[in-house]
């Protein structure tokens, strides 16, 4: 049964949502040595060994992509086509814009949009195979103009082969784990490294993306993955619905309702044990629901999005859209009750790659922004330089760099 607390409460409660770091370091960091250390051999080694390999080839070649979106049904064809388009919809949108132009008389400034040259797309496929993160996270890349995606998934689902090939990729390796991690970061004779790693994983491959930034580009470490619904009234069984389709990912997942009803707080607990007793997957949901999930209750709203900014949850579904200018911190937010967190996770169009853990304070979701460079342009006429040329010489000369502060006046006293 769901834990219902009192606001009272609140200051109090751990929620302790980051992995065990030492716990897994000590396996991860000898594998991501031995693909630092003997690339291929080692690659090979862990594939077999972990991601079941035996005597498949590493690349799964285009005829067997192509064979598996013949393979799709109508329906799943469909479904993938309508998330592909709403996807690099909303991809394209948040691309940035180039900008070039005088900021003040002779002084021209601005920046171009440069893609990445190759991006590592991980795609998990253990107890849940999803080939909604292959497109949550290609799509996005190819909007982006990156020219080369590599795609790794231990045992990829004829599903996300087949999206792989209504993408057009064809550098799909069957890889997982750290030592997929290892391979995209450092390169090898059989996979090429690449400039920013991308998409979640298990607690494996979140540590071994944390030990590997700065090797190598990434979006985010992603922990457990988790909901906060923020409802002073609402329909019990929409809520319940909605805490369970979060609750199903793992028993580390955490549904989390705030309100200011009692009454709603019960009705939502009755609801939750209702709708587990015919979910298929309730052996993941229960645990995930005793455990790891919890209703607090506020005496007002106002204490609620206090306590929700400072959590800064990965999903936030906000019942009462007049809240929203409140809202500080959140790795995405659905607007009303029609708007479930299964819809962000398939097909309206934002990437479902969010930030977990609390680290939405720092930055949002995945976007096609992730994907490109900002390279900033600097243009001066000879008037410009004049102008700024005490500012720039003192400055220099503050620090003891003369160098940089002649380089200034031998344009000038010409």
């Amino acid at each position: 049964m769901i834990r219902i607390l009192k606001y009272e409460d609140a200051a109090s409660l751990v929620v302790d949502r980051k992995p065990d770091d030492a716990r897994y370091e000590t396996v991860v960091r000898p594998i991501i040595d031995g693909v630092r250390q003997r690339g291929d051999e080692a690659l090979f080694e862990y594939a077999r060994k972990f991601d079941g390999l035996g005597d498949q080839p590493l690349l799964i070649p285009a005829s067997a992509l192509a064979a598996a979106a013949d393979g799709m049904s109508t329906a799943m064809r469909s479904a993938a086509e309508t998330a592909i388009a709403n996807i690099k919809q909303f991809a394209q949108a948040q691309l940035p814009c180039e900008r070039f132009e005088e900021f003040s008389p002779g002084r021209k400034l601005g920046w171009i949009v440069r893609p990445l040259s190759a991006v590592g797309c991980y795609v998990p496929s253990g107890r849940y195979p999803l080939p909604s993160t292959l497109l949550m996270t290609a799509v996005l890349a190819q909007t982006a103009g990156v020219p080369r995606i590599c795609v790794t998934s231990p045992k990829p689902s004829p599903e996300i082969l087949g999206c792989a090939h209504l993408l057009g990729i064809t550098e799909f390796y069957r890889l997982g784990g750290a030592q997929a991690i290892a391979a995209m970061a450092f390169g090898t004779k059989t996979v090429a490294r690449v400039d920013r790693i991308v998409g979640p994983g298990n607690a494996y491959v979140a540590m071994a993306k944390k030990l590997l930034a700065g090797d190598v580009g990434i979006d985010f470490v992603a922990g457990p993955t988790e909901i906060l619904i923020l409802a002073a009234d609402g329909d019990a069984r929409i809520i319940a619905a909605d805490m369970l389709a979060q609750a199903e990912h793992d028993i580390t997942a955490s549904a989390m309702l705030l309100t200011t009803s009692e009454t709603l707080a019960q009705e939502v607990a009755d609801e939750l044990e209702r709708q587990l007793q015919d979910l298929p997957t309730a052996d993941v949901a229960r645990e995930s629901v005793d455990r790891s999930s919890f209703i607090l209750v506020f005496k007002t709203m106002e204490e609620a999005v206090v306590y929700t900014n400072k959590l800064a949850p990965e999903h936030l579904s906000l019942h009462d859209p007049s809240l929203l200018p409140h809202i500080a911190n959140a790795g995405t937010v659905f607007l009303g009750q029609n708007s479930p967190e299964s819809a962000g996770d398939y097909a309206a169009g934002p990437s479902h790659v969010l930030p977990t853990g609390g680290a939405a304070r720092l930055r949002g979701g995945l976007s096609s922004a992730d994907f490109v460079k900002l390279i900033s342009i600097q243009q001066l006429s000879p008037s410009a330089l004049t102008e700024l040329a005490p500012a720039i010489t003192t400055l220099a000369r503050a620090e003891g760099l003369e160098a940089h502060a002649r380089a200034v006046e031998v344009r000038i006293a010409q």
